[in-house]
């Protein structure tokens, strides 16, 4: 194996691995102070919860992406690698930006 996709796909795993640590902590533990205190200032203290949990599932579906991709990439070396990655992306901010708009009012 190459040592440049190996370092890659380290690092694909590492950033995914701390996106899916970071959703977990904001879904379970309902630490909203991880976010920017912009994206959360509007939000009502009976709807952290709620909030929480959507902002979490969203990063750790961004995380689960870029791991996904790092795996992919790693066993078959091919563009697929993009999809799941995109995939990932796309359905995380999607879900993130759900909470913003309903609870936040808007995205910032």
């Amino acid at each position: 194996m190459e040592t440049g996709l190996i370092i890659g796909v380290a690092l694909e795993m590492a950033v995914g691995i701390l996106c899916i640590v970071l959703g977990l902590l904001i879904w379970m533990k309902q630490k909203v102070s991880l976010l920017h205190e912009y994206h959360y200032q509007r939000v009502k203290p009976d709807d952290i919860p709620a909030y929480c949990s959507l902002i979490g599932i969203g990063l750790i579906m961004i995380g689960t992406g870029i791991c996904l991709a790092g795996i992919i990439n790693l066993l078959f070396r091919t563009l697929l690698s993009l999809v799941a990655l995109g995939l990932g992306f796309l359905l995380g901010i999607a879900v993130m930006r759900k909470a913003q708009k309903k609870y936040n009012g808007s995205w910032f």
